[in-house]
Formats: structure tokens, C-alpha cells, sequence
């Protein structure tokens, strides 16, 4: 069986070819094949044919022509595919994340729910997907490969996590999350660059006296932070020797850290679990803050 192309999602925005030129990139990095979708919900297959005049999907084709233009103009070996499907975005995307390695879009601005993608698609569709979902803004291409730093003898660089490139992974402690570790190892392997995990943790209350945190507190909050995080990251160092991993606990809000850290990285990678209670929002606020904030392209990978 072929394996599953990477998906990217047109509406004739800027941003959506950005993130078809996104998407050309990691599938020739990837050797996957790469398939142009524009959902539009009037297409109707016309003869070959029928003037432009009278063609109802002839604005959808040249959204999905020009593309295939720009992304073959770069990547001339490329496997790829055109597709229009008469749907509603949203569902058509899902349905293709079904048959994906993974569903790239667009997104606009960094503040308002309403900038990304045709309205809150990226949102519905990355809170949603059973595959990893990517949101990219214009001027978000691909970046040269950074030489990766040297490793300490413990297996970890020196260092920080925070605006340093290669791919940045925020990791939560709370359950196991094989899908998001399996992401982003093989997203740093397969660009030649660091894995640079964050962990953010809000101090609680006990750290706080009068006069401000107190530092022994703090200490071993991080030190009992920083061991859980090595063992989490132990068999994915074993898996991916060649990897070079730089990992860091910060103390405060997790999505202040984790968008901070992405500056100047390759790409962001975050996680949503797949089974959250009915009333909770489907991606986390430390989800919601990257997809907003973060100045790189960002994964949302969903897992258990």
C-alpha cells in the first residue's frame, strides 16, 4: 500500500499558498506525495469542453492550477494531485485527514479567533483531525537546516530550548503522549536539527512567601520536573540516537513558555488529546496560545 500523501487545503488566500509551499517541502523531505484540495461546494465535473464563461468551477481550478504551478515550479519531481470536492470546508478536510499524513492550512493573523483559514476551519479541523494538523502564515517557508549543537554526556544539550531553531516540542506531563513524542523525533530527523522540549509549570502556591518565590521551593519543583521529563524523553533518545535533544523545565504559565521558545524555531509541535470531556474546548490553552502567538509554523498532533 502507498503511504498516505500530505494534504494541503486552498482557498486562494496567501496564506493557504504559503501553506501549500509548506507542504511541498515536507513531502519532498518526506517522500511522500502532496495533494492540492479546495473544497467548493457548488463543483459540479463539467466536459472538458465548456468555456470559462459557463464553467462553475473555473475559479476553484485556477486556485488549484496556480498552486500546482508555484509548488511544481520549485519542486519539479514532486508527486502531485489536484483535488476539488464538493463539500463544506471543515468536512471536507476532516474526511482527507482520514486518508493523510498529515493536513496542512493557512492561518491569518496571531489575535482573533476568525483570522485562520476560511473563518475557524483551522481551528474545527485541528481540534478534530485523527492526523497532525499544521497551521502556517505567510512569509513561513523552509527554513535552512541548523548544525545541531553537541551533546552533553547525559544525552541532553546544553542550553535552552528557547529561540534557538530546529523543531520545539511542547510536552505536558500529565499522560503519556507517544503519538506527539513520535512527531516530533521524526520531525527533527527528518530536517537534520535539534529537538528542543519545553516544559512549562506553573509554580503553586507553597513557592510563594512574602518576600517572592522561594528559591529552594523552586529548586525542587524543577529538579522533581526535570527528572519526569527524562524519563518521559528516554525511550524516544534510545529510539533516535542521532537526534540531538535540548530539553528544559520552565517555571510559569505553559503556553507563555512554550510560545516563547518557539521563536526562531523551524517548527512547533504541540499536542491535543483525542478524547476530552464534552464541555472542554477541543484544543488546550496551550494549544489555542501557539496556534495564535507563535511566529513558526505550528503541528497540532492529536493523541491519547
Amino acid at each position: 500500500m502507498e503511504p498516505a500523501p500530505i494534504t494541503a487545503g486552498l482557498d486562494g488566500s496567501a496564506e493557504s499558498l504559503a501553506a501549500a509551499h509548506w507542504a511541498a517541502a515536507e513531502a519532498a523531505r518526506r517522500g511522500l506525495a502532496l495533494r492540492l484540495l479546495h473544497a467548493w461546494i457548488l463543483h459540479v465535473p463539467e466536459p472538458a469542453d465548456v468555456p470559462p464563461e459557463r464553467d462553475r468551477d473555473y475559479w476553484a481550478k485556477r486556485i488549484v492550477h496556480a498552486a500546482h504551478a508555484e509548488v511544481r515550479a520549485r519542486f519539479p519531481a514532486l508527486d502531485v494531485t489536484e483535488d476539488i470536492v464538493a463539500d463544506e470546508p471543515g468536512a471536507a478536510l476532516l474526511k482527507a485527514a482520514e486518508a493523510s499524513a498529515m493536513v496542512v492550512l493557512g492561518s491569518r493573523g496571531l489575535d482573533r479567533l476568525e483570522s485562520f483559514f476560511l473563518g475557524d476551519v483551522g481551528l474545527h479541523v485541528a481540534g478534530r483531525a485523527e492526523r497532525p494538523v499544521v497551521l502556517v502564515r505567510t512569509g513561513m517557508g523552509s527554513r535552512p537546516r541548523h548544525p545541531a549543537p553537541a551533546a552533553s554526556p547525559t544525552g541532553s544539550s546544553a542550553g535552552s530550548p528557547a529561540g534557538g531553531g530546529g523543531v520545539v516540542l511542547g510536552l505536558g506531563l500529565r499522560r503519556p503522549a507517544h503519538d506527539l513524542l513520535d512527531f516530533a523525533f521524526d520531525a527533527a530527523a527528518a530536517r537534520g536539527v535539534p529537538l528542543r522540549v519545553l516544559h512549562g509549570r506553573p509554580l503553586p502556591v507553597q513557592a510563594y512567601a512574602p518576600w517572592g518565590v522561594d528559591p529552594e521551593v523552586a529548586q525542587e519543583i524543577t529538579e522533581h520536573a526535570e527528572l519526569e521529563v527524562a524519563q518521559a524523553l528516554r525511550p524516544w533518545r534510545e529510539r533516535h540516537p542521532d537526534v540531538t535533544v535540548i530539553d528544559a523545565v520552565s517555571l510559569e504559565s505553559p503556553a507563555k513558555a512554550v510560545v516563547r521558545a518557539a521563536g526562531g524555531a523551524d517548527l512547533l509541535v504541540v499536542g491535543r488529546r483525542r478524547h476530552r470531556p464534552a464541555l472542554v474546548p477541543r484544543l488546550s490553552a496551550v494549544a489555542q496560545a501557539c496556534v495564535h502567538h507563535a511566529p513558526c509554523p505550528v503541528v497540532v498532533v492529536p493523541h491519547d
